[in-house]
């Protein structure tokens, strides 16, 4: 991009001139900046004024973040003479990674990028949830830290001072400093460089790109961007900290027991996540469900019976398949959220976008372990293992039968959409039903799994439901 050739220069200008930063001796309580009283300009109609108070998901909080005074008027000034240079410079390419940048919440892209990335069978790591967790919470921890310092210093945007300066997209209605695209981009993509290291210097010159796109757009200085950046990166040391000590790097050590009605294989998949630490559960077996009935029993072999003799049809088929897809599996509740967002423009306010990804990944993260310490606990037989006539539509996967994945996760984030978009809840929760129908449908399940799968989701999605509900954004 040709702009990026001003960039170094610029920016030498820029620190030449005093811009980023100030001297020891100016940075006395500048939190008026140059709008004078930020009472008095009023918070009407501005987005998520409070936002910088809402509860965090891994720093302490956003006013623990809280970034270096911006420049003093004068300053502001100069660098307001820098921007026009850049803002003259731009053309048709400039105009388009702008538009690109400009699309969705700040946090959008980045959760596009890893959404792509599933979807297309993207080598990533071997458990893209931790992937989504953290960079989702990454994510939402800088918007809300930004957000503490932006409304801490209230500094205008700079068609504010500079009516005539051409701005390529919207202004946002609220304060400049710091950037929320550079403090997310820099928060995503260090944390992206931790979990695949081969693409560190890929997502660092994509963060770079998102960040700048507003000073080019006109509509944030570059000590804007130099703080945001700053604040993202302070926020991903600390979401890599707690990730490295997650306990993901345990190894599995067990044995798989013998005995009737017990699941037979060799290596079982996700065995070593009941050893990982949650986020809001006390404990993996928190909401553990309970046994699941003897094996030599009348209601075992009733459970057998209803998934041999399930009258399947094209339609339960294709969508057992579907389930099974890379979006049946990770993908389908951002898609909803997205697309749920624009409708309400929600996409125009980044901490309550932030808000949703955040919490559609972490109840996702935690329904997962507490999945697996109930397959891990029990140890029941697939179908199939159970009555050798039961024919799954494909593979069953490589663990226990109980409780079943899906039902747990499709359950927990079916409650989350319908919390977070109640006009959707019947909606949400339909969807989310059949996640976990479907695997009956392919015959790799008992309608039991299924039972305790949806008890299980639902617990564990009301445990951040409340969490969401005290966090202050209401």
């Amino acid at each position: 991009m040709k702009q990026q050739r001003y960039f170094g220069a610029l920016m030498g200008l820029v620190l030449c001139l005093g811009l980023v930063g100030l001297a020891p001796a100016a940075r006395a309580d500048n939190r008026h900046g140059e709008g004078g009283d930020r009472e008095s300009r009023g918070r009407a109609g501005q987005i998520e004024p409070e936002a910088g108070s809402w509860r965090t998901w891994i720093i302490s909080s956003g006013k623990d973040y809280r970034v270096p005074p911006p420049p003093r008027p004068a300053q502001a000034r100069a660098e307001l003479r820098v921007l026009n240079e850049l803002v003259s410079q731009n053309d048709d390419q400039t105009r388009q990674r702008i538009a690109y940048w400009d699309a969705g919440s700040p946090a959008y892209r980045w959760l596009d990028l890893i959404n792509s990335r599933v979807l297309a069978g993207t080598p990533t790591t071997p458990f893209m949830q931790r992937v989504y967790v953290y960079v989702t919470q990454a994510m939402y921890d800088a918007t809300i830290a930004a957000w503490e310092s932006k409304y801490y210093y209230n500094r205008p945007r700079p068609s504010e001072l500079d009516h005539d300066l051409a701005t390529a997209v919207p202004v946002p209605n609220s304060p400049s400093y710091p950037s929320e695209h550079a403090a997310v981009a820099q928060a995503a993509a260090a944390v992206l460089a931790y979990l695949l290291p081969a693409e560190a210097q890929s997502f660092q010159t994509m963060a770079e790109e998102a960040g700048w796109s507003r000073v080019l757009a006109g509509v944030q200085y570059p000590s804007d961007y130099e703080a945001g950046a700053e604040l993202g990166r302070k926020v991903a040391a600390q979401v890599i900290a707690k990730a490295k000590l997650d306990g993901s790097d345990t190894a599995w050590t067990g044995t798989v027991p013998t005995g009737p009605c017990l699941w037979t294989g060799v290596n079982p998949g996700n065995a070593a996540l009941v050893s990982w630490r949650p986020i809001l559960l006390s404990s993996p077996s928190q909401f553990r469900p309970p046994p699941p009935p003897a094996c030599d029993s009348a209601e075992m072999a009733a459970q057998a019976e209803a998934v041999r003799s399930f009258p399947r049809t094209f339609t339960t088929t294709s969508k057992a398949f579907y389930w099974q897809t890379p979006d049946g599996l990770l993908v389908w509740g951002y898609r909803f959220a997205d697309k749920w967002m624009f409708e309400n423009h929600l996409e125009q306010n980044p901490p309550r976008a932030a808000r949703a990804y955040a919490l559609l990944a972490a109840v996702f993260y935690d329904g997962l372990i507490a999945s697996q310490d109930g397959k891990f606990t029990y140890w029941l037989a697939r179908p199939h293992q159970f009555d050798s006539r039961i024919v799954p539509v494909f593979t069953p996967p490589n663990f226990p039968s109980y409780p079943s994945n899906h039902s747990v996760l499709s359950t927990a984030r079916g409650e989350i959409l319908a919390y977070l978009f109640p006009e959707h809840a019947d909606y949400a929760r339909a969807y989310g039903k059949e996640g976990g129908d479907s695997r009956i449908w392919a015959g790799i399940h008992y309608p039991i799994d299924n039972e305790a799968g949806v008890q299980l989701g639902k617990s564990v999605a009301q445990l951040f439901i409340a969490w969401a509900q005290s966090d202050g954004s209401r």
